[in-house]
Formats: C-alpha cells, sequence, structure tokens
C-alpha cells in the first residue's frame, strides 16, 4: 500500500492509473477510520480495480469554535486498518498541500441543498465540502467516490455539485453502519462519556420509532416530528438541533410521506453534535439512500 502526502505525486499516480485502463475508486474520509468507513473501502474493493482513500481533516469546513483542533487523529491506526482491507493508495495531505498560501478559490452550491438543516447550524461548513471534495476528485482522478448515508446532506450536495459541474465520477451512496445498539457510526461518538452514550442511542431508537408509525399508516410529517421530539427529550443530557422530514433528494421539507421521504435528526449529547437520517416510502417501508440520485457525468 503506498502512502503518499504530496498532491503532484498523487495527482501523477491518478493519472497514470486511468491512462492504464483502471477504474479508481476513492473513500473520502477524516480518518479515524471505524467500520463505517470500512464498509466503504469494501464496496470500492469489489467494484474497482484500484482503491485510493484519503485522509485529511479539512479546516475549511470548520467554523470557528468547532472542534478542528480537538477531531480525532489517529494517522498510523487508520494506515494499518486500510492495509488491511487491501487499500491501495493511502492519500495523507498536508493542510499547506492543499491550501496553499494565496490560495483564494472555492466551490459553493446554493439553495435549499447547502442552506438549511446542517448549514443553519455550520455557517460556511458545506463550501469547505464542496472545496475540499472538488479537489480531491480533481487529485485523485475517481471514477467511483463512496459516501455515506449518515451524512446524507453532505452526500446531497456532492451529488448536486458533481452534476452541476459535469465532474466525470459516479457518487454512490452507502448504507449507514451502526453499533450493536442501533447508535450510527462516527468518529465524534469518541466523545461522549459513557452516560451520554447511553442517552445517544435515542437518536436513533427516536428514528425507528418514526419508521414503525409510516409502516403503521402515519404520513403526517408534523406527527413524526413530534414523536422523535418526544423520545429525544427523554434524555436529559440531549439539545435537539432540528428535526425534518423532506425531499430525498432536494432536501425540501414536505408535509407529508406520499412516495419517498428522508427523515433527519441533529442533536447535541452533551457537547458532542450527532446526525443521523431514515429512508421511508409512502407504501410504509423504510428504504436506502443507495438508489438514490447516483450521478455519473461523462466527458
Amino acid at each position: 500500500m503506498l502512502v503518499i502526502d504530496s498532491v503532484r505525486e498523487m495527482q501523477q499516480l491518478g493519472r497514470s492509473l486511468r491512462y492504464g485502463g483502471h477504474i479508481i475508486g476513492f473513500v473520502p474520509t477524516m480518518g479515524y477510520l471505524h467500520e463505517g468507513h470500512l464498509s466503504l473501502i469494501r464496496a470500492a474493493r469489489e467494484e474497482c480495480d484500484k482503491v485510493v482513500v484519503s485522509i485529511f481533516v479539512n479546516p475549511a469546513q470548520f467554523a470557528p469554535g468547532e472542534d478542528f483542533s480537538n477531531y480525532p487523529r489517529d494517522l498510523e491506526r487508520d494506515k494499518k486498518l486500510t492495509a488491511d482491507e487491501g487499500v491501495d493508495v493511502v492519500f495523507a495531505p498536508t493542510a499547506r498541500g492543499m491550501y496553499p498560501l494565496g490560495f483564494n478559490t472555492f466551490v459553493e452550491t446554493e439553495g435549499e441543498l447547502s442552506s438549511g438543516l446542517c448549514a443553519s447550524s455550520r455557517p460556511g461548513h458545506f463550501r469547505g465540502v464542496t472545496t475540499v471534495v472538488s479537489k480531491l476528485f480533481n487529485i485523485v482522478g475517481a471514477d467511483i467516490a463512496y459516501l455515506g448515508q449518515k451524512d446524507a446532506q453532505q452526500a446531497a450536495v456532492i451529488k448536486r455539485m458533481v452534476k452541476d459541474l459535469n465532474m466525470p465520477v459516479n457518487i454512490k451512496v452507502m448504507p449507514t453502519v451502526r453499533e450493536g445498539d442501533g447508535l450510527a457510526m462516527s468518529s465524534r461518538n469518541s466523545y461522549l462519556s459513557p452516560e451520554e452514550r447511553m442517552q445517544a442511542v435515542l437518536v436513533s431508537r427516536a428514528l425507528l420509532r418514526a419508521g414503525e408509525l409510516v409502516s403503521l399508516g402515519v404520513r403526517d410529517s408534523g406527527s413524526l416530528v413530534s414523536e422523535i421530539e418526544k423520545i429525544l427529550r427523554t434524555g436529559k443530557d440531549i439539545r435537539i438541533d432540528y428535526i425534518c422530514v423532506a425531499d430525498p433528494e432536494t432536501l425540501e421539507p414536505v408535509s407529508a410521506v406520499e412516495k419517498e421521504a428522508l427523515i433527519l435528526v441533529a442533536a447535541y449529547v452533551g457537547r458532542t453534535r450527532l446526525i443521523d437520517n431514515m429512508v421511508v416510502t409512502g407504501d410504509g417501508r423504510i428504504g436506502s439512500l443507495s438508489g438514490v440520485g447516483s450521478e455519473r457525468n461523462k466527458i
């Protein structure tokens, strides 16, 4: 397994692989890998000739006062995990390499996708995401990029960017991987105290209850939101950021579950902000984002 920290070297390797006819599967991460990341790597390994994983804690997507300096990092551990999974290349650039002196170009989507939900709590976050992901796609030369459903808004924003800018990348959104008790896996789970960890599972339980209500015939978004809120408020250290029932592609709020809808939750457990979501359908099924809005722009 190659470990590369040079932007130029990674770009040259990516170009060489593509010229050689290899399909490059790409998993962008901020490191501190967990089973959710590894599931994306396995999907890429199964479908692609070469697998590249980026490990980069992107300063551009953290607002002032957020946890950039404290975000968990363990590159040596990550390198072992990726090697064990058969990754071909780990791209671990420096901040100066990605944002050299004089850097002054940003990529930004507009509209509901990048202005509501998490964007309301994290100003500038998605501009940082789209900027770094567009750079990574250009550097790595990815054919297929694998993203997790847990970060549903981020996935939707990236798909829109790829479509609008005619990027030759296929975006695949893979199901959320969960702990045994249902908590969505996240690097930030490491922040939780034992007592907070016990409360954190209420997020996934509340979503599961909403899914049960949909299967029982409840379609009204207000009723689903109220039930989720009631469950979350049983956690003494939980502070709700938002609960929303939205169109899974546009993320615009919907008043009822008709065809397909995405139920999204963001909440603070203590000082740790957690996000999770669930896809539900008008006929009462619980779905997945894995088949929603995959884009491939050919040039």
